[in-house]
């Protein structure tokens, strides 16, 4: 099992940053990725950037790229997103995810195993 908590959302004003961390334990050793999701109220949970875990190989979604930028640190079981230019558009819950399997792209829910509980994010215009 692995456990996954989020930290760090908020409320703030478009043009804005926040950063957002994910420390995981438990059965940690055996992971390939960690990936940053979001669903907004009346959508779908969708991927905002996915990191591999050994290289550090980053991937973002275009809506964005640019703006957004996701890290990890191997000694603290951490992932981060640091988010800049905050959109409205930004707005929603943001999750923290845990693939310990191979996948291609990580760029969907089933790619990974496990979950956080959520950190909501609001941008006011």
């Amino acid at each position: 099992q692995v456990q996954l908590v989020e930290s760090g959302g908020g409320l703030v004003q478009a043009g804005g940053s926040l950063r957002l961390s994910c420390a995981a334990s438990g059965r940690t050793f055996s992971r390939y990725a960690m990936g940053w999701f979001r669903q907004a109220p009346g959508k779908e949970r969708e991927v905002v950037a996915s990191i591999s875990w050994s290289e550090g190989r980053p991937r973002y979604s275009d809506s964005v790229k640019g703006r957004f930028t996701i890290s990890r640190d191997h000694a603290a079981n951490t992932v981060y997103l640091q988010m800049n230019s905050l959109k409205p558009e930004d707005t929603a819950v943001y999750y923290c995810a845990s693939a310990q399997h191979y996948s291609g792209t990580y760029s969907y829910t089933y790619d990974y195993d496990y979950w956080g509980q959520g950190t909501q994010v609001t941008v006011s215009s």
